[in-house]
């Protein structure tokens, strides 16, 4: 007779009224591989992933001599557009300026409402737009 109880189905001995526990399983064996084929197959991951990397890496620096960032921050619509200046600055530094432009409930404003904020604030008070 098959019963289930909160544990799963147990087969009942009938004659006692008793379920049977069932005989544990062995643990599977598993076999290790050998260690120097171990660390062959780490070579080969750091042959297959590292050295396509530093290859790519170095070619992608070959005209770049002087280690320069790809992104001209310093170019003139960087310093002079305050779309650039207030894209490229985190929450805390736009929560920051719209402390110093006195912009009321700045601190709650998302990211996007903040810069537009921002921006109107910017353009309202300078004729260029240049106020950072």
């Amino acid at each position: 007779m098959v019963k289930q109880t909160w544990q799963g189905w147990k087969r009942l001995d009938i004659s006692r009224g008793v379920p049977t526990i069932p005989e544990p399983k062995p643990p599977r064996r598993l076999h290790p591989l050998p260690r120097g084929l171990v660390e062959l197959y780490g070579l080969i991951a750091v042959l297959v992933v590292l050295i396509p990397e530093w290859i790519a890496d170095g070619t992608l620096s070959l005209g770049d001599t002087k280690r320069r960032s790809s992104l001209p921050m310093a170019s003139r619509a960087w310093r002079t557009l305050p779309e650039l200046q207030l894209a490229s600055m985190n929450l805390a530094a736009l929560r920051q300026l719209g402390r110093q432009l006195r912009i009321w409930g700045y601190a709650g404003d998302s990211r996007e409402r903040l810069t537009a904020r921002l921006l109107n604030r910017i353009k309202r008070h300078t004729k260029s737009g240049n106020a950072l």
